[in-house]
């Protein structure tokens, strides 16, 4: 029976571990839906028009649940910082989604624990035994056998994901670093708009085409699940002991594979399932562990606003 002192925690983790489930299935049935619609339109133009629907949506729910526009709180600080670096994140893993299999390219962005921990050790000064290091050369090694690195040629849009994923890494850091009073959808709405600016400028370079019926159809459900995976994971990282709830970030690994089965008949290889293996099972280690060596309250920090 779960003590009283224990009923909170568990709770919270419980309802983090949900949020990111859903988030992670948010996330990739959007890149299902853009990356088949990126076989007929233009990166730049793709993403910017999906930026604009999102970016309504959430204004939309912010004026249907009473939530101010905030002014200088969406520019400054570190909502800031955190929406420049999941635009810059955005465009770089798209663009690689569009040029690679939905699994190989899911599989290198779940790779993002292991940077984590990879900044934590080498620029923030935070020790580690051999066991966390041992887990890192790992985990980077299964990232390999995802890549695949061929000698008859560069893989430019495998190692563009890997960038997509340090940038990812960041952003979750900087995620913590928001002070709990900034609501969720806040820092959902300024990532939105980031991207859609980011997107804009990258379209200028490649030109437009005019969209289709049924391609403007697909991009407002991709904005529909989009904005859902902003808000969600944003709640989710905040919810609880973040070592128990970030584990869960692997569930969309299992559902980028079966969706890319269904949708473009993709099977990872042999070898990328052995990377694919070891990126899970290092991220999982590493994320299980976290907990043990961050400093008391730590946990408190990322509770829900």
């Amino acid at each position: 029976m779960t003590r009283p002192s224990e009923a909170g925690p568990a709770r919270s983790n419980r309802q983090g571990i949900r949020l990111m489930v859903l988030a992670m299935a948010c996330f990739i049935v959007n890149d299902t839906l853009v990356k088949f619609v990126s076989q007929s339109l233009p990166a730049g133009q793709l993403i910017f028009m999906r930026g604009l629907m999102a970016t309504a949506l959430v204004l939309a729910f912010m004026r249907a649940t009473g939530t101010p526009v905030p002014g200088r709180r969406l520019f400054g600080g570190w909502v800031a910082v955190r929406a420049t670096l999941d635009a810059a994140a955005t465009l770089t893993y798209l663009v690689s989604l569009f040029n690679l299999p939905l699994a190989n390219a899911t599989a290198i962005n779940m790779a993002t624990p292991l940077v984590i921990t990879l900044i934590a050790v080498l620029w923030l000064g935070h020790r580690v035994g051999a066991a966390h290091r041992l887990a890192i050369g790992l985990g980077f090694a299964g990232v390999l056998l995802v890549i695949q690195p061929r000698a008859d040629g560069f893989n430019a849009f495998a190692w563009l994901c890997l960038a997509g994923t340090v940038l990812h890494a960041l952003r979750d850091l900087v995620t913590l670093r928001i002070p709990r009073e900034v609501p969720s959808i806040v820092a959902t709405l300024a990532t939105a708009v980031a991207v859609t600016v980011l997107a804009a400028l990258v379209s200028l370079a490649e030109g437009w085409r005019a969209p289709t019926l049924s391609q403007l159809g697909w991009l407002a459900a991709a904005a529909v699940f989009l904005a859902s995976g902003y808000q969600l994971i944003i709640r989710a990282t905040r919810s609880g002991d973040i070592s128990v709830i970030a584990p869960f970030r692997y569930s969309g690994l299992v559902m980028a594979v079966a969706l890319g089965w269904a949708v473009w008949g993709d099977v990872p290889n042999a070898l990328a399932w052995a990377g694919i293996a070891l990126v899970l099972g290092s991220g999982l280690y590493l994320l299980r562990h976290e907990s043990a060596r961050r400093p008391a309250g730590a946990a408190a920090g990322q509770a829900a606003e």
